[in-house]
């Protein structure tokens, strides 16, 4: 149950993509591990990989999962488009199963090491954070762009430290397009956050790929002076806060 948090850094280390153990809010004893991989290639290395598969052996002697795939699902809610690479693990708390329904009788601090492997289990599953770079490449991927073959993606951290990813979606009639920092912002907004912090944006380019006037003043418009920053494949690029990018904003101060 210890070995949840050396697997999303190996996964991540490695540039496999992202894994993360996830507790169910509506069912405690109900955990996912969510993996988004980088791409097909990358699912198939992890899957070969010897130490993962060590890593998911010792795991699997603490926790029962039952391995789902589903490529609907994971396309629906928008984890990756990889192909048939998908997963979707339920894990479930072992005192579930009838065994533990009933006090065995151990005695009370007479636990292995002095632990009570309940609270570890609770505080070993606690998820790591995204890094917010790493989210806007992962956004990028799954960039609707068939027209330009420009993909953009963008992670944007809330004031409560949660983070809101966006794509650039394009359209044939490319005045509908919609970029990656709008998208992230509108669907933050949509999910009730009214305050950031900061806005990764990744792009496949030389130089640092920065927002377009109209997502400037957007992110103006809630996020203020927010940290923006620029980053390719491998690399940050740039660091600038907003009002660098945007010196002279319009915002609700010339409507009063």
């Amino acid at each position: 149950m210890f070995f949840s948090r050396p697997l999303q850094s190996l996964v991540r280390r490695k540039g496999y993509g992202t894994n993360q153990l996830l507790q169910d809010g509506s069912h405690p004893r109900r955990y996912y591990d969510i993996r988004v991989w980088r791409n097909a290639d990358a699912a198939a290395r992890a899957a070969a990989d010897g130490e993962i598969e060590d890593l998911l052996g010792r795991l699997a002697k603490n926790l029962q999962a039952t391995l789902l795939v589903d490529v609907a699902w994971a396309v629906e809610i928008g984890l990756t488009s990889a192909g048939p690479w998908q997963e979707r693990r339920e894990v479930r708390d072992r005192r579930t199963g009838p065994t533990r329904i009933a006090d065995a009788g151990r005695e009370e601090g007479n636990r292995r090491g002095g632990l009570d492997r309940r609270m570890a289990f609770r505080r070993a599953t606690e998820p790591a954070p995204l890094d917010i770079v790493e989210a806007a490449r992962l956004a990028r991927e799954r960039a609707h762009a068939g027209y330009s073959n420009f993909k953009v993606g963008a992670a944007l951290e809330t004031a409560d430290g949660r983070i809101v990813t966006g794509c650039n979606v394009e359209n044939a009639t490319y005045g509908l397009t919609m970029c990656a920092e709008r998208i992230a912002v509108f669907k933050a907004v949509s999910e009730g956050h009214r305050a950031f912090k900061r806005i990764a944006i990744a792009a496949d380019t030389d130089r640092p790929t920065t927002p377009c006037g109209a997502c400037r003043q957007v992110l103006w418009e809630f996020g203020g002076n927010l940290e923006v920053i620029l980053a390719d494949l491998t690399s940050v690029k740039a660091r600038h806060q907003l009002k660098d990018l945007l010196p002279h904003p319009f915002d609700a101060l010339f409507l009063e």
